[in-house]
Order: structure tokens, then sequence, then C-alpha cells
């Protein structure tokens, strides 16, 4: 009996590895693939490499999903240090822009929101799911998970750059210290929002499919 439980219990690691495995190498190719994982704008990149986090956190759960959040944190952080932007020195302590330079704060930026992807809409969907008292995929549930998800990530990461990086931030795109907040909020309405939007439709329509009670068990979830 004993024999059976752990090899029942190594089968489902194994599983899941496989299935991390699978969103992790999606996570790569997107972001190591031109003008497609991330989209430079200039003052920044927009991104769509948050949609595999949010799904991956929606199927396989919290710590798997802040693990795949983790991935594409390191994305960021090698995408940045190697082909660096204007304000590349946000997210990699490893590059500097003349007397701007990265540092400790940087590694929280390119990080800390995502793997927050990982975790924010397991509980979000599932406090939706609760609250509708629905017993099947939450379509309602899988839009406003992706919505958390996508937000999670542009709300801390552009105000953890005025928290840390603000004069630095305001001189590499010359303007004011004052103007600073005004010009995140607008990269938040002109990037953050359409990010948002996006990744919500995306994992309505993902999560309709792959989250279906068949589904998952053909996938072993």
């Amino acid at each position: 009996m004993n024999q059976g439980n752990e090899r029942t219990t190594s089968m489902s690691k194994t599983k899941g590895l496989v299935q991390m495995a699978i969103f992790a190498a999606l996570i790569v190719v997107l972001a190591f693939t031109p003008f497609i994982g991330y989209i430079p704008l200039g003052f920044t990149r927009a991104t769509i490499i948050h949609i595999p986090v949010i799904m991956g956190s929606l199927m396989l759960g919290p710590k798997r999903g802040a693990a795949l959040g983790g991935v594409f944190g390191l994305t960021s952080f090698i995408n940045n240090t190697i082909n660096p932007t204007l304000t590349s020195f946000v997210f990699t302590p490893f590059y500097s822009l003349g007397e701007y330079s990265g540092g400790i704060g940087s590694l929280i930026i390119c990080f800390v929101p995502r793997i927050l992807i990982g975790v924010v809409p397991f509980y979000v969907y599932r406090l939706v799911k609760k609250l509708s008292k629905n017993n099947g995929v939450s379509s309602v549930g899988l839009i406003v998970a992706g919505l958390s998800g996508a937000l999670t990530n542009t709300l801390l990461v552009m105000n953890l750059i005025f928290v840390f990086f603000r004069n630095d931030y305001a001189a590499a795109n010359g303007i004011t210290v004052k103007a600073v907040y005004g010009f995140i909020l607008s990269i938040i309405g002109i990037n953050g929002i359409p990010e948002a939007i996006v990744a919500a439709v995306i994992t309505l329509v993902l999560g309709k499919t792959l989250m279906k009670k068949g589904v998952q068990e053909r996938l072993g979830v």
C-alpha cells in the first residue's frame, strides 16, 4: 500500500515538473523571440509573457505559478542586461546609462512583481468563484484573474520604479522629477491597461478550454 502511494506521489511530482517545464519553455520562447514576448516601446517594453504565468498559476497553483513568475523575471533581467533600452537600469544592476545605473532596487523591480503574477490570479480566481458559487469554470473569475495578473505586474513595476529610481528615471526620460508620477500614470494607461485587457481575453479563452475537468485530466493537471 505504501509503495503504491509512493509511486502515485512520484508520478504526480513528475507530472508537475513536466507541466512546469512546458510553461517555462513557453515563457523563454516568448521572451527571446524578437518583438513577440517583449515589444520595445523606447521608454519601456510591453509584454505578453505574463499570460503563461497567469495560466500556470490557475492550473498548477500558486507555488508553481510563483516559480514561473521567477522565470519571467529572469528573462526580463537577461533581456535588459544584454539588449537594453533607455531605462533598462531599473531592471538590472548590470546596465548603466551615463551616470544612471541600477542596483538592488532593480532586482526587486525585476523579480518581485513577476513572482506575484504567479500567485495573485490563483487566489483572485478562487475568491470570485467562491462568491459566485460557480461549480464549473468561472468566466468572470478567469477575466478578473487575467486582469489581476497583468495589473499586478504593471502597477508594482511602475510604482517601484517611482520608489527606487524616480530621479534617474526622470532624467533618462527628459522630464522633471515632479512630472515623473504623471509620466508613470500615462504609461500605465497607454501600456498597462491594454496589456490587462489582452490578458483578460486570452485567459478567458484559454481557461475555458484548458480548465475543463476532462481536459485537465488528459493533461494530468
